[in-house]
Parts: structure tokens; sequence; C-alpha cells
């Protein structure tokens, strides 16, 4: 096969869109799908088909206690001569892929040597290890290398490798020089393991003696060329979504919950994505762990690829970080719902329904929950505008999945990890069983959709 050159490759943060790169190399690779595989994907000449994100990692400034692990940090870099091994849950398959890049917080040019594809040994996420003859190297404008300007991203040449639905990926990269700056990007909350060598390993079946991070660095998202019928639906959020309280290596979230939910209850010939944007301590309006998410709304949801819903599960760290009084809470719940009504506004002008997650309970946590009873008091003032404005094109009513039927401002004892914040598994799979399928069931927008 003969390789067709990309016009675009690198693109800034935010610019990629779901119909950029159309014309992109489709790089030849052992064992490729032929369109009627697993993934049952179109060919890359299919009339109306486009490529859906199918698994991201919001990126954001890496915090010191969560950079490389030694000796793959050092004064000035990071990463000098080493691999880095990386394993992702796709939520939707195919039999064409292609993986991004962000430098969006680095301090200096990212400069990837070369990458690839494998499916890790078993299946398993967080392993080391790949299935043997499964590799398949990544390429960039036909090339081995990419040199990611700061504060950019960029984008991989479409790649013919047949990935299952609900299935892990194994990236691996390697930097020969390193990044000079030790202001990089990555996803602290990876939930997953990755695994660290020095030298160049991109082909290696196992990293054995590698070191284990639990973080993911760089890689921020896969792609999957897809029929018109398949699409995204990115959920913008915090910790609960992050994940804190599921099982390392096991992605039990509740985002990859409900995907099982939606692979079973679609329509035929369907395919939703589910596409988790989000990170532990963020917030609405103010920047936090990683920018509050106004500022992030275009880079990670608008300029996802195949996105037709959003659901909003954001707020609790407004209203848990704001002073404990009577007008501070009432400011707080007023901003919140102000940052509801922005993020509606801005998707809807993309043609995307957004929904509405209500806030879960707040009751006993000793950071959030204040004696006066004015957190509660703006959270449950959220969650009356949620139920009740019709700014949302649906209601996902996370406070009564989670809440305690006779202590209602505390979660349900066998969701609670013990902080009377956060879910655990058990919780997770109750917010994922509270979600309405039928939300993302494809239909033709309203009149008007988006005038308001």
């Amino acid at each position: 096969m003969n390789r067709r050159t990309s016009i675009l490759g690198l693109l800034t943060a935010g610019a990629l869109t779901a119909g950029a790169l159309t014309a992109a190399v489709v790089s030849p690779a052992l064992g490729a799908g032929d369109g009627h595989g697993p993934g049952s994907s179109p060919a890359p000449t299919e009339r109306g088909a486009h490529w859906v994100s199918t698994w991201a990692s919001m990126p954001q400034l890496t915090e010191p206690g969560n950079m490389p692990p030694a000796p793959f940090t050092g004064e000035d870099s990071v990463l000098a001569d080493a691999t880095l091994r990386q394993t992702v849950h796709v939520t939707t398959g195919g039999e064409h892929i292609r993986l991004r890049f962000s430098n969006a917080f680095g301090g200096a040019v990212l400069p990837i040597t070369e990458v690839t594809v494998s499916l890790p040994e078993g299946g398993k996420a967080g392993t080391s290890a790949v299935r043997p003859g499964t590799t398949h190297r990544v390429t960039f404008q036909g090339r081995s290398s990419v040199s990611v300007p700061a504060g950019a991203q960029a984008a991989s040449d479409p790649l013919d490798f047949s990935l299952k639905a609900d299935s892990n990926l194994t990236a691996t990269v390697y930097l020969a020089d390193g990044q000079a700056s030790t202001a990089v990007t990555s996803h602290p909350g990876s939930r997953t393991t990755s695994y660290l060598k020095s030298g160049d390993h991109t082909d290696a079946t196992d990293l054995t003696g590698a070191t284990p991070t639990d973080h993911w660095y760089f890689l921020s998202g896969v792609e999957v060329w897809s029929r018109h019928t398949s699409s995204a639906a990115v959920v913008l959020g915090d910790s609960l979504t992050d994940g804190r309280g599921s099982t390392t290596n096991m992605n039990d979230r509740w985002p990859d919950l409900l995907r099982e939910r939606l692979a079973t209850g679609a329509p035929a010939g369907t395919k939703t994505a589910v596409v988790n944007q989000a990170a532990g301590g963020n917030r609405l309006l103010n920047d936090g762990l990683g920018p509050n998410g106004l500022a992030r709304l275009d880079r990670d949801v608008l300029s996802q690829s195949g996105v037709d819903w959003l659901v909003v599960f954001e707020g609790i760290n407004d209203i848990g970080t704001a002073e404990a009084t009577p007008a501070a809470q009432k400011q707080a719940a007023a901003d919140v719902i102000a940052a509801y009504e922005q993020i509606i506004t801005r998707a809807h002008a993309q043609q995307i329904r957004v929904y509405g997650a209500t806030l879960t309970p707040i009751g006993g946590n000793t950071g959030y929950d204040d004696p006066g009873g004015y957190r509660e008091e703006a959270r449950q003032t959220v969650n009356t505008w949620i139920r009740t404005s019709g700014r949302f094109d649906g209601v996902i009513d996370f406070d009564r999945a989670a809440r305690d039927p006779h202590q209602p401002r505390r979660l349900r004892a066998a969701y609670d990890t013990g902080d009377h914040l956060h879910l655990n598994p058990t919780g997770y799979q109750a917010l994922a069983d509270a979600v309405p399928t039928r939300l993302f069931h494809r239909s033709p927008l309203p009149r008007g959709f988006g005038y308001h």
C-alpha cells in the first residue's frame, strides 16, 4: 500500500476537530483489519465515516510529587534516554486508530523519538508485557519521530490496528533526549500502572526490571475510525469521575461501568464511546489540580472527535473550597450555576447535548461539611436548579442514587470509601446504573436547539 502524505499532523491544543486530518497517512500493519473484524470499522474511504475519541486523559501540569520517579527526573529534564510503557482502556473498538500526544503544559518542546502500540499480555491493564506479534510502529507524517511544541499537541498518522471495544491498549514511547524541562504534561490519577526503563525498548515483549508508576505521561487520546452511527459522550468531572476510590488496574470508575451498560443496551449498529475528562480536585471556576472546567472546555470537550453528548458532574469542589458562611456559599452556588449555563451555551453551539448530574452528598466529610450546614444548603440549591431549571437536555440524579435514604446528607455506608465524599467500586456501579441509557440513543436535535 502506498502512503498518502498528511496535510497536517501537528496542531495546537484545542485546534483538532472531529473532521481534522481526514487526508492523513494510512500506515499498513501486519495483521491489520480489513473493515470486517472485531470493530466492524468502515474502510478509510467510506462515505460518512469519521474519527471518534475512544479514550482520553485530561492533561495537566505535573506536580512535584507526581513527576517520573528516580532516576527519570533530573534537575532540568525528564525521561532522557528512557522508554515509557502505558496501558489505556478504550471504550469502542475499530480497525483503524490514531493517537494524540499532549505537551499542553510542557516547558519545552517534547521530542518523541519512537512510538509503538501493542495488545497487552492477557489483555490486562497495568502490565509491562505485551502479546508477541501485536506490536506495530506509530508514525507521524510517515516518520517515526515527532517534536511537539510547548503548549501544543500532535496526532499520529492513522494505523491499521484491530482493537476490540472495552479492551486495553499498550502504547510504548521512547525519548532519546528526554524533555528539557521539569514542567511536563501528565495525568496523575491514572489508576493504572505505567513502566519506565532506561534505553530504547519500544519493541520489547516485556520491560523486565522496569520502574512502575501509577501515572500517565504525554499520551492524551486514542481515536478510532467509525461509521456515522458511532459517537462519543464526554464526562467533565473531578475526582468522583477520575475514579478516586476505584481499583487500580481494574477500570471500575463509573464512566467505565456506564460504557458496559451502553454496550449492551445500544440500538443495533450504533456505538457510543465514553470519554473521561476528569481530574482529582478539579473545579469549574478556579484552577486547582489542573485548569478550571470553563478554561479546559474547548480542549477537553469541544475539540474531541465525534462528540454528541456531554455529561457535567462537577461543582462540589467549588462549594467545598468556598468559605463556610451564608454569603460565600450563596455566591458559590450562583457561580456554579452560571458556569453550567456557560457550558451549556458553548456545547450547544457545537450541536452537543448536555446532561447535568446532581452533586453527591458531603455530610461527615472533614474538609467540606460544616457545622452550620451552609455548604449543604449550597449543594441543595445547585441540585434543585439541575433538576428543575430545564436548561440541561437531561438530568442524571447521582445524589438520589448515592445518598443514604435515612440520612440524605450522607452517602450510603455501602458506597463510602470512609471519607464521606468519595465512592468505592460498589458506589460507582450505583452511579453507572443511575444513568438512563436512553439519553445516549441518537435522535434528531429539536428545532431551535442551541438558541438559548
